[in-house]
């Protein structure tokens, strides 16, 4: 008899050793898998950071493509402006010159000179009546102006 309850205490020894292996391997799977399931968040979470960290940058970039190219347009935009300034500067002094030597002529031969001048858009129309006592000669001119669009 002494053979059977010592047979019967091994196989609840073993009995109790398998339900103990079984539950230490639950619990280092579930372990494992809740792990794993942390890193897929801590990784998910991670990725969508560079996303959104890749827009803020793409955003930056265009703002400043948008910037450079606004402040490009309006350099040109001052150039073109002061080239045209400078160029009707230019006809300016030539009609008042004119003028200075017409009425220096008039004074002389004791005519006298009409004329107007009108500056359009691209153009520059002049008109100009002498009188010279009976003689009258009258001019009209269009003189185109360089404008670059």
């Amino acid at each position: 008899m002494g053979a059977g309850p010592g047979i019967k205490t091994t196989t609840k020894q073993e009995a109790a050793m398998f339900i103990q292996a079984w539950w230490r391997g639950t619990l280092v799977r579930r372990t494992l898998l809740h792990a794993s399931l942390r890193a897929w968040i801590i990784q998910r979470w991670w990725k969508q950071m560079l996303v959104k960290l890749m827009e803020k940058k793409k955003r930056l970039s265009l703002q400043s493509y948008a910037q450079q190219e606004w402040a490009v347009v309006k350099l040109q935009s001052w150039v073109r402006m002061w080239r045209l300034r400078l160029r009707y500067c230019r006809l300016l002094h030539a009609v008042r010159i004119i003028q200075i030597y017409w009425r220096w002529h008039i004074c002389q031969t004791r005519g006298f000179i009409q004329g107007r001048y009108n500056l359009k858009e691209s153009q520059l129309n002049l008109q100009l009546e002498i009188s010279l006592g009976l003689q009258a000669c009258k001019v009209q001119q269009c003189i185109p102006l360089p404008v670059n669009e």
